[in-house]
């Protein structure tokens, strides 16, 4: 079973969800879970714990100027500028490169092969037992999001459970992340944003084909708007999160509210066996 966790937009409580499920599941079973949210990953500080690291490659161009005649067909192909053909030169800007393959591809001469560049690297912890943590990190300045994501998560095949926590927004990297999933659980706020960006991603998800419920956090009681978009996009409500001033408090110290306030250990029992294809 995968399960992603995501949201339209940032600071939802997305994270928070995710570590608190992964949590009290680990409590009964093996769960590995997942931080796919490579540009800015969080998960380790709710969970530290010594990890090991795995570097992460792309390919890029490289050319061999013996064979090469400066006919400028890979600069014409690449379309994110990772090659400029001069009459005597070809520069490579490894940074810009999105690793298609297409230079190598047209080059006539067969003057363009690919070399790895780390883009990133993949922690992996046991930080408690029962529980896998894996961490994408992308390194700053990059843009191969995706490569590590996809790295993070092929760590994480052959698990039982996997739960995944996606980026923020609805770009490549959620989508990366969302691809091959069975459930996901969009986390909310009922504020106007949160709203709009909910059906962003409701949308998406809609797209994919992938099941899916909806966890309204810091709510202040006033979520009749949110509760009506869900009951028009057949998303259920799987849970709700007060706006809570005890709840912060847990997280500002980095704790989880599973295991630090009575009674939400159950809470998030009872939301793995609501989300949508469960099987408990």
């Amino acid at each position: 079973m995968k399960i992603a966790i995501a949201s339209g937009k940032g600071g939802t409580g997305k994270s928070t969800v995710a570590a608190n499920l992964a949590c009290v599941l680990s409590c009964t079973r093996d769960v590995v879970l997942v931080d796919c949210d490579v540009e800015e990953p969080n998960l380790h500080l709710f969970f530290p714990a010594a990890a090991v690291d795995v570097p992460v490659t792309t390919p890029v161009p490289a050319i061999n100027l013996d064979r090469c005649t400066f006919c400028g067909e890979c600069g014409k192909f690449c379309r994110f500028g990772a090659l400029t053909v001069l009459k005597d030169r070809v520069l490579v800007f490894p940074e810009l490169c999105h690793s298609c393959g297409g230079c190598a591809l047209v080059c006539p001469q067969g003057a363009v092969r690919e070399i790895p560049r780390t883009v990133g690297r993949v922690a992996c912890s046991r930080p408690i037992p029962r529980l896998t943590l894996v961490s994408g990190v992308l390194n700053e300045g990059e843009v191969q999001a995706p490569a590590v994501i996809r790295a993070a998560k092929m760590l994480a095949e052959g698990h039982p459970l996997a739960i995944y926590d996606a980026s923020p927004g609805i770009a490549c990297p959620v989508i990366e992340t969302l691809e091959g999933s069975d459930a996901c659980v969009l986390v909310t706020e009922s504020t106007p944003f949160g709203l709009h960006d909910l059906s962003l991603a409701a949308e998406v998800v809609e797209k994919i084909g992938i099941p899916a419920g909806v966890v309204i956090n810091r709510s202040d009681g006033e979520d009749a708007p949110t509760m009506e978009f869900c009951r028009e996009r057949d998303l259920p409500v799987l849970m709700t999160i007060p706006f809570s001033r005890e709840i912060a408090a847990v997280q500002n110290r980095g704790g989880l509210i599973c295991r630090d306030l009575p009674g939400w250990e159950e809470r998030f029992a009872g939301l793995f066996e609501r989300i949508p294809g469960v099987r408990p």
